[in-house]
């Protein structure tokens, strides 16, 4: 029998919520049946978005969250005093097993805050760590931490790197997938302390496949598969990969329209060109899920459009199918010390 995935969707997070949150969301039961979405927020906004799209029957409710946290405001504060916000109120149908999984486009702080503090850490789990695919030209890496851990320390560079490897090979299907730390060059002798600390450890552990250190130059290249690093310099390569990428494709584009030879030249390319632009937008791949928590809570873009929304709850669908949790829980907390 088929097992359906319920993903509380936060439908006010984010620059463009509710309506390319509740696009989103329909774009993604009309694909798939095996999905059942509760779009968590003020009801009535909620409700007029909803009311504009056809879609199967039972498979989104709405649950109304009249509150909302806003970007600017205190993480920690905001998630104590705002009890009825669509943030809190979807973490906790995840923590009461009401839902498989949370997502939201909203703020970064209270994500990160909520999911320790009301979906709980794994035990054992010291830091979970936000964990985004990057596309790279081998197909994708997987960048962790990105944004959770600015002050981690080694061990917890050394758990990032095994839940990491355990994703990109149960979520990703990448066997034995190459681990490597973020350097400022391959010599051991190179590194901050945090990185001269960490790589002995990660050299010891024999359930990973540790390649030892990768410049930031060779992250695009697909030279490793799983990147790790502590939050500052994870949320730096992720902005200036993000940044960089959609310089380079408009560039590109005002290049190709700039004489009528390149218009011509343009538009016999354009399909090939369409297929690899598109393996270089991040949208495709959802949002960055937060590792080593109790359940599953993914973390989109601020600017998320429709289209990186349903990405994102498909994404909930394999996590949950893969049971990326108990794998977890399996290789990291139960399996003896190296």
């Amino acid at each position: 029998m088929q097992s359906t995935t319920r993903v509380a969707l936060d439908a006010m997070g984010g620059d463009n919520a509710p309506a390319e949150v509740v696009k989103g969301a329909v774009d993604a039961v009309n694909k798939r049946d095996d999905i059942k979405i509760f779009l968590v927020g003020q009801k009535e906004s909620v409700e007029r978005e909803l009311s504009q799209y056809t879609y199967p029957d039972g498979q989104i409710e709405i649950v109304d969250a009249p509150e909302v946290i806003e970007m600017a405001e205190p993480p920690v504060v905001a998630i104590r005093r705002k009890k009825q916000s669509s943030i809190v109120v979807g973490m906790n149908m995840v923590k009461n097993k009401e839902a498989d999984a949370f997502v939201s486009a909203g703020s970064s702080g209270a994500v990160l805050v909520g999911g320790q503090v009301i979906v709980g850490r794994i035990k054992g789990i010291q830091r979970p760590p936000l964990a985004p695919l990057i596309p790279t030209e081998r197909g994708v890496s997987l960048l962790i931490d990105c944004g959770a851990n600015v002050d981690a320390r080694a061990e917890h560079l050394v758990q990032f790197a095994k839940m990491g490897s355990i994703y990109m090979e149960h979520v990703v299907g990448v066997k034995n997938p190459k681990v490597a730390l973020v350097n400022i060059g391959a010599e051991e002798e190179k590194g901050n302390a945090l990185v001269k600390e960490t790589m002995p450890l990660l050299r010891e552990c024999t359930d990973i496949n540790f390649v030892g250190s990768i410049e930031a130059r060779d992250i695009p290249k697909g030279d490793a598969d799983v990147i790790v690093c502590e939050a500052f310099t994870g949320n730096v390569i992720l902005k200036l990969y993000e940044g960089l990428s959609s310089t380079l494709i408009g560039v590109i584009k005002k290049g190709l329209m700039s004489t009528l030879k390149s218009k011509i030249g343009a538009a016999l390319a354009l399909p090939a060109l369409k297929n690899t632009l598109k393996s270089f937008d991040a949208t495709e791949y959802g949002g960055a899920p937060l590792l080593g928590l109790n359940g599953l809570v993914v973390k989109t873009h601020g600017s998320s459009k429709a289209k990186e929304i349903t990405n994102s709850v498909f994404q909930c669908v394999t996590f949950k199918e893969k049971e990326i949790n108990d794998k977890i829980k399996e290789y990291i907390i139960n399996k003896p010390a190296d």
